[in-house]
């Protein structure tokens, strides 16, 4: 690793043996009360400073979708499919009339006296059937042996894509903004809400506004405060800190916060310290009104009768049997709780279904790697499986799903990125079987659906899996068709999904499955600095060819102007990667040295131009938020009276005008969250003096491997980074799919 003087920058000059600038690791303080439960994961998605569990401390502009960090995804062709964010939409309303509906059949009566399900299910339904005369018995016994085991099946009828218009993004009635602007004029709130609270709230708004002022809550943007004010002007005397309005619009509130930090689920006494910090008197009678209002479903996970406890209110002795509160009882949002339940079903299901012990010796034997022999003996076995590995070990699960191809099954492998899409298709030996997983939810990319309306696969290969928030993963596996394979692939050590959920965590933690660890190391000194890091050792690299530098700065100024010479001389100079191929990477958004400033400075010098296009001119760099979550590089191309013309990534994209502020954003410099999934030739990763706040040992994990050939750190933090690395990563999310899955094999053993 190089350390640079101040005032210099990587040249053929520099020596390639000077000192490091990073000590020895070091314990840090533990956090402080109002920090536990905190993601530090999306702390350095807002303006660089740290978040608490309490969601009231998220910063309520930069939560939103506009600059939520998180993992790139394709979009469709404009004039062919829907837009993604109408195709996500349908998916989850499919979801969760699916759910639903299996929900209402679980709680039906079974006469039986017991829940049964798979082949228990079937004995009981066979027995009934001959005790009442309905089949013989013999029906049971002489029917036809199974036909023999396929080793090459032929591909199930597939319905053929049509073409659908594109959906642009609803917004409120005339009339309906016309009615809440009156309302919101009343109640002293700014104008500016009124198409925001009309779009979330419905057609009635005004009426419910009027009834329920503290609904406001509902649009991202309000705080607390604002909405209590709001309400006192509307009801005067009659509003007060307990109302049970007030109560039951706080406790989902929190919820929603706590969502965008990654939580699917929170402790109920986090939930009533919360709203005694907001003047609740009696936070217990308060959570229990918001149970019986619905605003939140309450979940004890224990050992015993999860489906009772589920619905039981906190303090209810009966529910107990003690009169005491259990060891944990938590508070959730239906959205994902049903999430949850139907990805614990669903997982389970690709478990059982599928065929057992498959013969697949010879694409083992054949493999390139032993990792990658012990990942097909282990696809063979079964229908679930866990991958984990860095970089290199991605070669793994496309040797796979090329020896999957070659035994004549439908193969296909997702990733998050078209960036993954790419590195992907390279190493396969038909480049159509990569995809991105948002593209294939769509219905844009791979094989479409068969005639179930299941996704038309035999194994489907899921790489970044980290990045899967579960709401996405319940509508994957719920695509999936009976016998199908699903491998989750990725690295343990990066930052996790920009939505709500810990999947890929979660299973690994409830070993729900077989897990094969590769042992193919990452190549080279950035490997090797990457690697010391996931095991929270913060090492002096030997870097030769400067593929690691480090140039230390003072302030958060001299950072800015040492990450733009970097980007526009040093490194095309010293190591021949052009700048569009160098990508920056700092903690937050906002302050001295955030995304916002970065992007300014270097559009100034790499790009420079009036932003006639909305802030925007031809050329500049920028990335394209289609919907919360996700992010897609791209290039301003022009734009018109239609909108703002992108070519991301060889596709052709157009926001429309009124999306433009809200969707797109330039960047030369990214978050650490908008980089997972993705990696260029060389990165420079910016520290500055505030951002110790903001690190992790997963942060520094995910942002130092970025780079393929070169990784440029501009550091100003000192000590603190070797002690955020040292730092052992915590369960930073809390959630319940780990309880449910191990609960499952519970039941099953």
């Amino acid at each position: 690793m190089t350390a640079l003087p101040r005032g210099e920058s990587p040249g053929p000059s520099a020596a390639a043996d000077d000192t490091d600038v990073v000590g020895s690791a070091a314990a840090v303080p533990a956090p402080s009360a109002e920090d536990v439960g905190a993601d530090e994961s999306e702390a350095e998605e807002t303006d660089g400073t740290a978040q608490s569990a309490a969601p009231e401390g998220a910063d309520e502009t930069d939560a939103a979708a506009t600059d939520a960090a998180a993992t790139d995804a394709d979009t469709a062709p404009a004039a062919a499919a829907l837009s993604e964010a109408e195709a996500e939409l349908a998916a989850q309303r499919e979801l969760r009339e699916r759910i639903e509906k299996r929900k209402a059949e679980k709680e039906g009566p079974i006469a039986a006296g017991a829940k049964l399900s798979g082949q228990a299910a079937d004995l009981l339904a066979a027995v009934r059937a001959v005790e009442s005369g309905e089949k013989p018995g013999a029906a049971f016994f002489d029917s036809p042996a199974p036909a023999p085991r396929r080793t090459a099946p032929a591909p199930a009828p597939v319905r053929p894509r049509e073409p659908e218009p594109v959906f642009a993004p609803q917004g409120a009635s005339p009339e309906a903004v016309a009615a809440v602007t009156a309302v919101l004029a009343e109640g002293g709130a700014p104008e500016a809400l009124a198409g925001p609270a009309a779009e979330t709230l419905g057609a009635q708004a005004a009426d419910v506004l009027r009834a329920d002022p503290w609904q406001l809550l509902a649009v991202p943007t309000v705080r607390p405060e604002q909405a209590d004010g709001f309400a006192r002007a509307l009801l005067g005397a009659a509003c007060g800190p307990d109302d049970e309005r007030r109560t039951a619009a706080l406790v989902g509130w929190l919820l929603e916060r706590a969502a965008l930090q990654g939580h699917t689920a929170l402790d109920a006494s986090a939930v009533r310290a919360a709203l005694a910090e907001r003047a609740v008197t009696d936070p217990e009678s308060a959570v229990q009104h918001a149970v019986a209002e619905g605003v939140v479903l309450v979940f004890q996970d224990g050992p015993d009768d999860q489906e009772a406890d589920r619905d039981a209110e906190p303090g209810d002795e009966a529910a107990d049997g003690a009169g005491q509160e259990p060891a944990q009882v938590l508070l959730g949002l239906d959205r994902y709780a049903l999430a949850e339940e139907s990805l614990a079903d669903g997982l389970a299901r690709l478990v059982n279904a599928c065929e057992k012990n498959a013969d697949w010796s010879e694409a083992a034997a054949a493999a390139g790697s032993p990792s990658a022999a012990e990942l097909i003996r282990a696809v063979a076995a079964g229908g679930l499986v866990a991958h984990t590995g860095g970089d290199a070990a991605r070669a793994e699960p496309a040797a796979l799903i090329v020896a999957a191809r070659a035994l004549g099954l439908r193969a296909l492998g997702a990733t998050h990125s078209v960036d993954g899409r790419r590195r992907l298709a390279e190493a396969l030996d038909e480049p159509s079987a990569a995809v991105t997983l948002a593209g294939l939810l769509s219905g844009a990319e791979g094989p479409g659906r068969d005639a179930d309306g299941a996704i038309a696969v035999d194994l489907l290969v899921v790489q970044d899996a980290p990045q899967l928030d579960v709401e996405t993963a319940a509508i994957l596996v719920e695509s999936l068709p009976d016998g199908a394979r699903l491998v989750l692939s990725g690295d343990p050590g990066v930052l996790g999904s920009a939505g709500a959920g810990r999947v890929f965590a979660d299973v690994l933690a409830a070993r729900a499955c077989p897990q094969v660890v590769s042992r193919t190391p990452d190549p080279g000194p950035i490997g090797e600095l990457v690697s010391g890091i996931g095991i929270g050792e913060l090492n002096q690299v030997a870097a030769p060819g400067k593929e690691v530098v480090i140039v230390p700065v003072q302030d958060a100024g001299e950072a800015v102007h040492r990450t733009v010479q970097l980007v526009a001389d040093s490194v095309p100079r010293a190591i021949g990667v052009p700048s569009a191929d160098t990508q920056v990477i700092t903690v937050g958004h906002g302050g001295s040295a955030g995304t916002r400033a970065l992007n300014a400075a270097l559009k100034q010098r790499l790009n420079p131009g009036p932003g006639r296009f909305g802030g925007f001119d031809p050329g500049d760099r920028v990335v394209h938020i289609p919907t919360p979550g996700r992010t897609v590089p791209g290039t301003v191309v022009s734009a018109d009276a239609e909108g703002l013309h992108l070519d991301c990534a060889g596709t052709p994209v157009v926001v429309p005008q009124e999306r433009v502020e809200s969707s797109v954003r330039h960047g030369w410099a990214l978050s650490a969250h908008q980089a997972a999934g993705m990696r260029w030739p060389a990165v420079v990763v910016v520290l500055p003096g505030d951002a110790a706040q903001g690190l992790s040992r997963a942060w520094v994990y995910t942002a130092f491997s970025r780079g393929e050939r070169h990784l440029s750190v501009v550091h100003g933090v000192d000590q603190a980074l070797p002690r955020a690395v040292a730092l052992p990563p915590s369960q930073d999310r809390t959630t319940r799919l780990r309880a449910l899955l191990e609960a499952q094999q519970t039941v099953t053993s």
